[in-house]
């Protein structure tokens, strides 16, 4: 029985075969594969969130079930809310984590339905958002729906709800608004008023009556599900539709454009990868700021959305800075920078100056760096209308920053001293000004950051990372090395192995692959980097690498320590094949996360670290992009990778703030089918199908019978007769020629080839067979 340990919980998954979706053949497994590379977007959107559950256990052509109460073998470490109704008490399920999402996976819980209320200690809590279900009646369609949705915006706009619309992935579309505790709002009086309102204005188009015999050439725009007692499907949830689509977020421009139409989840999971969650703060902490706000029409500084966190210059003091804000009523608006934002709170009385006096503090949306410079006048009209002057403004050192208290001391010329903010309830903070006597020791570096040095392991700090996914880089060519200057980009080398994120705790080592999978025993020649590092948790990503005997990586090498699991094999090939770590990056180093540092800073951690303890952190490559790409030929490597000095690390993203140049083409495929050979070959396999997914499924690119090595060969045809199946898998129609003799498998295996260059019918020339690639999932393979 497969098992994934997620979130440190050991999940048993069944039936990873069985189809869900018929009609274009997705599996429980892509399924549950899907739920977990989506789970840092989608769980929070669940969490805190009673869960009812809709299942499809035999597939969406199969008869689903509604499920409310927890199935009795529901895992302890799971949470629940028990919620009382008229005729039972019900215990749901409340999803805060990858694992709590995957283990709906493997329940076949399709759709995900929560409530727009979050659970507050231990109970109902209020609602924190809005949300319009706009449901097209007999003759509709989504178009009719977009065009309510941009009238529902504007209704939302008008109230000071800043709104967000989701595809539904049945037939409409959600309009999303958050809602605080300065809004004042009833949410489901509220949005029966728009309704009607909406109704009234267009009653040729548009009805809030639920009667589905009014509904007839209209679109419906249902406001019930406000009711505390109503659910919504959450967003990026998968619908029980013939297809799996999926309750996808959009961009407004796309709700206006012609085209619009659901998203399957693989369309979904790809601009999740290239831009982030569209609901999220967390991925776009400028977002709600961007959103209230229209270049031109304000003086202050609106930055352009990016998928890259701002880079943080680690090495100078982090600022802070007090506005007095002369709005519908003057307020003080304070901010302290913060992971290359202003973390900001609006003070109706003022900064405390004296410890008697303590202030409420209501958290605002995070405003960008350049705002610490900003004063003028915004137009009347605008969000925040009236004249901000800067009232203060200096330096601070962040002694401890806590979910809900924040202790600092600010450096300015009138605001000096030691504050605290405590958080008591949604919004709303309470600013004490702290006794000179009572302050706290400062620490030992006054930077704002926990200490990166990598010499000292400090005793507290935020807990290491776990499972972190590498960030990925896009495919680049020779014309692109233009667009990469010397003076803003670094250049490395590609290695030719298998990449691989280390974590080291206590002088231990565990390592895993792009994809997830354990490596550690594979490796464990790499235990020694646990030694090397005994005095420092930390995280890294690199590259295991098996060198030839001219010193060069060889993936045809490293292939011979691909797929043991003998304890004997794997130590006697480890002897043969000895594996090295070739590190080019640290994510996280003795309680300070490095994430949304620059990579030049990151660089420079590494490099100390690396100086201190011998570990093997290969040289950048001098010159501009050209120089080092010849370089790199020159030594025989694969390759080379430009980053952006700046770039933040994406996890689990593909960024062009990393492009790639290879020297030779490689392609990763899917093996779809093989031929038995002939000769000397006819026990093994002669050839390989392969194919590479895309819209419609997986595609017929052509076939390799060139590159094995006899235990490849044997091991792969092995592999191939447990994978059999009837039917091909490629959606193209093949020929004659190339069904000859063709013993389909079922497509799991993912390879790597080299070639020479692409048919004009799309198929690979003159292909040979590098190897297994056992680090990538099926998924993550996409054409070059």
């Amino acid at each position: 029985m497969p098992t994934r340990t997620i979130d440190g919980h050991r999940l048993h998954l069944t039936h990873l075969d069985k189809v869900l979706y018929p009609s274009v053949g997705t599996t429980k497994g892509e399924v549950i594969d899907y739920l977990e590379e989506i789970a840092p977007a989608m769980v929070p959107h669940l969490a805190q969130r009673p869960v009812t559950r809709k299942r499809w256990p035999d597939g969406v052509d199969s008869e689903s079930f509604f499920e409310r109460n927890l199935p009795s073998s529901t895992p302890n470490w799971v949470p629940r809310l028990t919620v009382q109704h008229k005729d039972r008490s019900v215990d749901y399920p409340l999803i805060d984590s990858t694992a709590g999402l995957v283990l709906m996976g493997q329940l076949a819980a399709l759709e995900l339905h929560v409530p727009q209320w979050t659970v507050v200690d231990g109970k109902p809590g209020p609602a924190t958002r809005l949300v319009f279900d706009l449901d097209p009646g007999e003759g509709m369609d989504l178009s009719d729906c977009a065009r309510v949705a941009l009238a529902v915006k504007e209704q939302l706009d008008d109230a000071g709800l800043t709104s967000f619309p989701v595809t539904s992935g049945s037939k409409g579309i959600h309009v999303y608004a958050t809602l605080t505790a300065k809004n004042d709002i009833d949410p489901s009086p509220f949005a029966r008023a728009l309704a009607k309102r909406l109704e009234k204005e267009s009653p040729e188009s548009v009805t809030a009556t639920m009667a589905k015999t009014d509904r007839r050439g209209k679109v419906f725009v249902d406001w019930s599900q406000n009711n505390v007692a109503k659910t919504t499907v959450a967003p990026y949830s998968l619908r029980g539709r013939s297809e799996p689509t999926v309750a996808a977020p959009r961009e407004w421009s796309e709700i206006e454009a012609t085209d619009l139409r659901q998203l399957r989840f693989d369309e979904v999971l790809e601009r999740y990868r290239s831009g982030g969650d569209l609901l999220s703060n967390s991925l776009d902490s400028l977002g709600m700021y961007r959103s209230k706000r229209t270049r031109g029409k304000t003086p202050e500084p609106v930055p352009a959305p990016t998928a890259d966190s701002p880079p943080v210059d680690s090495g100078r003091e982090l600022s802070f800075v007090v506005h007095e804000h002369h709005a519908t009523n003057l307020h003080w608006d304070f901010r302290l920078e913060r992971d290359g934002v202003l973390v900001s709170w609006a003070v109706p009385k003022g900064v405390p100056r004296s410890p008697s006096k303590n202030r409420l503090a209501v958290q605002t949306e995070d405003h960008p760096l350049d705002y610490r410079t900003f004063s003028g006048t915004i137009p009347k009209g605008q969000y925040g209308g009236g004249v901000v002057d800067i009232f203060d403004e200096g330096t601070y050192v962040p002694i401890k920053w806590e979910r809900d208290e924040i202790l600092f001391e600010l450096r300015g010329r009138q605001l000096q001293g030691q504050y605290v903010l405590i958080h008591t309830k949604d919004d709303q903070w309470l600013m004490h000004k702290i006794e000179k006597d009572r302050e706290r020791p400062l620490p030992h570096r006054e930077s704002g950051q926990t200490s990166s040095s990598a010499t000292s392991k400090p005793a507290d700090g935020k807990p290491m990372p776990r499972d972190l996914k590498p960030m990925l880089a896009t495919l680049g060519s020779d014309q692109d090395l233009a667009d990469m200057p010397a003076d803003s980009w670094s250049f490395e080398g590609k290695w030719d192995g298998i990449r691989a994120i280390a974590e080291i705790s206590d002088g231990k080592v565990h390592l895993h692959s792009r994809s997830g999978r354990d490596l550690t025993a594979t490796y464990p020649e790499l235990a020694s980097i646990g030694d090397t590092l005994a005095d420092h948790d930390v995280v890294l990503d690199g590259e295991i690498v098996t060198l030839d005997s001219a010193g060069v990586t060889s993936f045809a090498a490293l292939q011979n320590r691909s797929g043991l699991q003998k304890p004997a094999a794997i130590t006697a090939a480890a002897q043969k094949y000895p594996a090295e770590y070739y590190v080019f990056d640290v994510l996280y180093l003795d309680g300070t996360s490095l994430l949304r540092h620059g990579y030049a800073d990151r660089r420079r951690v590494l490099e100390e670290l690396a100086s201190a303890t011998g570990l093997t952190v290969p040289a950048r490559l001098r010159g501009d992009a050209a120089e080092a790409l010849a370089e790199s030929r020159r030594r025989g490597w694969e390759g080379i990778v430009g980053k952006k000095n700046d770039s933040t690390y994406l996890t689990g993203r593909r960024g062009k703030a990393w492009i790639k140049v290879k020297n030779q083409r490689t392609q990763e495929v899917i093996v779809g089918g093989w031929r038995r050979g002939k000769g000397s070959r006819s026990d093994t396999l002669g050839s390989l199908l392969l194919g590479i997914p895309d819209t419609d499924g997986l595609r017929y690119v052509g076939r390799v019978g060139t590159g094995f090595t006899e235990p490849m060969l044997e091991s792969l045809t092995r592999k191939l007769e447990r994978l059999s199946r009837k039917t091909s898998p490629f959606t193209d129609t093949l020929t004659t020629a190339q069904r000859k003799d063709a013993n389909w498998v079922t497509p799991r295996l993912v390879g790597e080839v080299g070639f020479t260059e692409w048919t004009t019918a799309n198929l690979l020339r003159h292909p040979t067979w590098r190897g297994l690639r056992t680090d990538k999932n099926p998924e993550d393979v996409r054409r070059e």
